[in-house]
C-alpha cells in the first residue's frame, strides 16, 4: 500500500457521498432516479437517459472477480517493497452490473480467476479516508 501522504482524492457533488461512506466502510453506489440504471463511478448525467437526479444504494460488497492483473514492476522506487500486488475489477453483487476496480489481497496471484468470489475490505489510509480492496470471499481479514 502506498504512504498515505500520496494518496489524495479529489471528490466533487457528484463523488462526495461515495468518499463519506468509504470513510465509514459503507460501499454506496450511485442510482439514476429516472431510469433505475446503476452506475460506478458517479458522474453528472446518467448514460442512458441523462438525467442528473440519482439517489445512493448500499451494496454489501460481494462480488465476483471480472478482471485482474498482478504488478510486479514498482512505478516508483519507494513502492518496491509493495510488489508484486494484484488489482482486481470486481463486478459487485446487487449492482446491475457495476464493476469496482481495488486491489485484491489475501491470494496467491496464480490462485485468481474470473468469477472468484470475493468480498471488499477497506484500508485505512488515514482518518476519514478509506479504500476498498477485495479478499477471497471467507477468508480471514489480516
Amino acid at each position: 500500500m502506498p504512504p498515505p501522504e500520496w494518496v489524495e482524492i479529489s471528490p466533487d457533488r457528484w463523488t462526495q457521498p461515495f468518499w463519506d461512506a468509504a470513510g465509514e466502510h459503507r460501499l454506496l453506489c450511485a442510482r439514476c432516479e429516472d431510469c433505475g440504471l446503476m452506475r460506478m463511478p458517479p458522474g453528472p448525467f446518467c448514460p442512458s437517459c441523462r438525467s442528473q437526479d440519482l439517489d445512493w444504494v448500499e451494496l454489501s460488497g460481494r462480488g465476483t472477480v471480472f478482471s485482474w492483473t498482478v504488478v510486479h514492476h514498482p512505478v516508483m522506487p519507494d513502492l518496491a517493497g509493495s510488489v508484486p500486488y494484484g488489482v482486481a475489477l470486481v463486478e459487485l453483487e446487487g449492482g446491475q452490473g457495476v464493476r469496482l476496480l481495488g486491489n485484491l489481497v489475501g491470494v496467491d496471484s496464480d490462485a485468481v480467476e474470473a468469477g472468484m468470489e470475493v468480498e471488499l475490505e477497506w484500508a485505512d489510509i488515514r482518518p476519514g479516508l478509506s479504500l476498498p480492496r477485495f479478499r477471497p470471499a471467507g477468508s480471514q481479514t489480516i
